[in-house]
């Protein structure tokens, strides 16, 4: 890996002058309008993260069904307008970073692969301790592997075999059929369902799936009344059947299946078909419940409530950590947490982040970044379609999802679900054609400028977020944790932008880096840098 050398198309070489070292990139070198964008999605993702401080976020995804008035119609435009439409446009600016690098160390003719790697490695470290010690919800160390997963890329387009490959053309065609992988699989999934099923299908459906919710409503009901009288304990058999009028069929169902013996069940001998003793009945519990339509629905409804308290647990034990227990004890909890987020890290990292950085490496390959006033009406096309079919189906998908109908008939939550994940990507479209184009004109160019300071320290920046947060709400400092409603919230988000751009740019007018993102490069160069300017 120490071998590989700088690969980019010789185009884009003029990026940045000739350099004999590989050091860090100074301010001349620096593309402002990348580091306004960084300031800009650094504000979208503090506006989405600070509900998952105040609230658990093993729910994380999930509407607040409670909220109502004020705070209600802010949680829904955050959830339309910015929910996972930032930490893209992050994903984008990454990919567009590790170019300008890439870009620098070829005109320094230096080696690469050794001294990215240590830098994602030291990102990916600075990820897991921010998910330990901080705050649960850290995106870095998913950032810090997919670079690595980039810089295999990289190292692959200089095999012979894949090098008519290594050209920003390539670059672009790449990234947008791999996002276009999950949309394509949906489209396909939605006319094979709409093919396979009639109305009567789903008509049929339908009313199980409501007798399925009434069942499930009635079985809450009945473990809420009984822990309310302080009843003795039931078992989850017990509990189901004293809420019910329904006989609990499934274990004779089971025991029929397994058996093969039909006449030894008492459940199938009730029914109006007889059967002969010699008929075995399939091994399998799925057919046997088609024959019992009412067993079917129980059993549904089982798997739905334990499903529910499990989710429930886990929320309450969260809930109790970071309102009553200790800094020790959150971290605990945050630990094992980690450990179980890093499991989705290379999926998450492949199928979402990867071509996303691929897309942003292609913008400064093919010299777009470096000369964007050239190509106003191109952002400004970005920016209607982006805008506007985003938001079409960000409003369509989330009417549809949390619809209560949604909650009874899984199609429609699907359908809801995935019209709102393709409408983030284009969202995100938007938003950067919209920024870009207004950076186009001087007169915005000026306006967005005092984002670039924050931008040039979106490392300390995002940490102090965590920092800030965990401090006003965790139960082990000022222990607001579940106390301050949506609309609050976004006072307290407002207060942190403006103190974070006045700091910001006082920082940087004594610095050349941000604190953290001076230890990061230190590291990564493995040479303590100059710090004042």
């Amino acid at each position: 890996m120490s071998n590989i050398q700088a690969n980019v198309p010789e185009s884009s070489a003029s990026l940045s002058p000739r350099i004999e070292n590989l050091t860090p990139i100074t301010i001349s070198e620096r593309i402002d309008a990348m580091d306004i964008l960084r300031g800009l999605a650094l504000i979208g993702i503090l506006l989405m993260n600070i509900e998952w401080f105040n609230r658990a976020i093993s729910s994380l995804g999930s509407q607040d069904t409670s909220l109502t008035g004020l705070d209600h119609a802010i949680g829904w435009l955050i959830r339309c307008f910015v929910e996972g439409k930032f930490y893209t446009l992050f994903a984008l600016l990454f990919g567009m970073g590790f170019a300008v690098m890439l870009i620098r160390a070829k005109a320094a003719k230096r080696p690469f692969g050794a001294w990215f790697s240590r830098r994602m490695l030291v990102l990916m470290v600075f990820g897991f301790l921010h998910m330990v010690f901080l705050w649960g919800g850290d995106i870095l160390h998913d950032y810090g592997f997919t670079g690595l997963l980039l810089l295999a890329w990289v190292t692959l387009l200089k095999k012979p075999l894949f090098k008519p490959y290594d050209n920003p053309t390539s670059f672009l065609k790449l990234a947008l059929v791999w996002l276009s992988v999950p949309i394509l699989l949906s489209v396909i999934s939605g006319i094979g369902f709409g093919l396979s099923h009639s109305t009567e299908d789903l008509t049929a459906q339908w009313h199980e799936q409501i007798k399925v919710a009434e069942r499930v409503e009635a079985i809450n009901l009945a473990q809420t009344t009984s822990a309310q009288q302080n009843s003795e304990a039931l078992t989850t058999t017990q509990a189901l059947i004293a809420a019910s009028t329904i006989p609990d069929i499934k274990g004779d169902i089971e025991s029929s299946s397994l058996a093969s013996d039909p006449s030894s069940s008492p459940a199938l001998a009730t029914t109006s078909a007889p059967v002969k003793p010699t008929t075995a009945i399939t091994d399998s519990v799925e057919t046997a419940l088609e024959l019992f339509p009412q067993a079917s629905i129980e059993l549904q409804a089982q798997a739905i409530v334990a499903q529910q308290a499990e989710m429930q647990a886990a929320v309450l034990e969260e809930n109790k950590v970071f309102t009553e227990g200790n800094y020790w004890q959150a971290t605990e909890f945050r630990l094992n947490f980690a450990l179980f987020m890093l499991t989705f890290t290379l999926p998450f990292a492949f199928t979402m982040l990867l071509p996303i950085f691929i897309l942003g490496y292609w913008l400064v390959s093919s010299s777009i970044m470096k000369h964007y006033q050239e190509h106003a009406l191109a952002f400004k096309i970005m920016a209607y379609l982006g805008l506007g079919l985003g938001t079409v189906l960000e409003v369509g998908g989330l009417l549809v999802a949390q619809h209560p109908v949604a909650k009874q008939v899984m199609l429609l939550q699907v359908v809801g679900e995935t019209l709102f994940f393709i409408g983030q990507f284009v969202m995100t479209a938007g938003y950067f054609g919209l920024i870009m184009a207004l950076l186009t004109t001087q007169k915005w160019r000026k306006r967005l400028a005092a984002f670039i300071p924050m931008g040039r320290m979106a490392l300390t920046n995002y940490i102090m977020h965590s920092v800030i947060l965990t401090t006003i709400f965790y139960g082990y400092a000022g222990g607001y944790f579940g106390e301050i409603s949506r609309a609050p919230q976004m006072l307290i988000a407002f207060a942190i932008i403006v103190l974070q751009l006045r700091l910001s740019r006082w920082w940087l007018t004594h610095y050349a880096f941000g604190p953290l993102e001076w230890l990061w490069r230190c590291l990564s160069y493995k040479k303590i840098q100059t710090m004042r300017l």
